[in-house]
């Protein structure tokens, strides 16, 4: 979870054309797949693609990914550019020890919505529960569930031999016979 404290300010509303004062709040943040569904219900586009987010879309985000109660929604409209740099930095932080080589790793071209992810829980059995864990956390727990389930690779028609003939050469040595 990641906090971060907008200050109090006075801000303009143009619309009623009176001053707001804020006070400074707080924001307890989690990036989560319950943030990531609410921001794609929201903007109707996937979350995690290469496209960079606007301002306003970075900002929306952010309110997604609010978990603490009762925030004035003026205070959003304080959100610095330095604010959304830390979010930045703790939605790409991988939060696990775990790694993955390069091979494990390289996903298909697949466009990953909230949608494909609660899938992927379902049919790798994960509990619901894990949709409020960081995203990169989640992710990787999929990617383990999906390396644990892959059968072992089948040897090549070589290596099969090979391990055949030096299990055949160790009976025969155990066995002291010729063949």
């Amino acid at each position: 979870m990641l906090k971060i404290t907008i200050l109090s300010a006075e801000q303009y509303d143009e619309i009623k054309n009176e001053f707001i004062n804020s006070k400074a709040q707080t924001l307890q943040l989690e990036h989560s797949l319950v943030a990531l569904s609410k921001w794609e219900s929201i903007w109707c586009k996937p979350f995690l693609s290469k496209e960079p987010k606007t301002f306003e879309e970075s900002v929306d985000y952010i309110r997604c990914m609010t978990v603490t109660q009762n925030i004035d929604p003026n205070i959003y409209n304080l959100i610095s550019q330095s604010d959304i740099l830390k979010v930045s930095n703790y939605i790409e932080a991988p939060m696990t020890a775990t790694t993955f080589s390069k091979s494990e790793n390289s996903r298909n071209r697949e466009v990953i919505t909230a949608e494909v992810i609660y899938y992927w829980m379902i049919a790798l059995n994960i509990p619901f529960d894990c949709q409020k864990w960081h995203l990169n956390r989640l992710l990787t727990l999929i990617n383990v569930c999906n390396l644990k389930n892959k059968p072992p690779k089948k040897m090549s028609k070589k290596a099969l031999m090979s391990h055949n003939s030096a299990l055949n050469e160790a009976r025969r040595q155990a066995l002291n016979t010729k063949g």
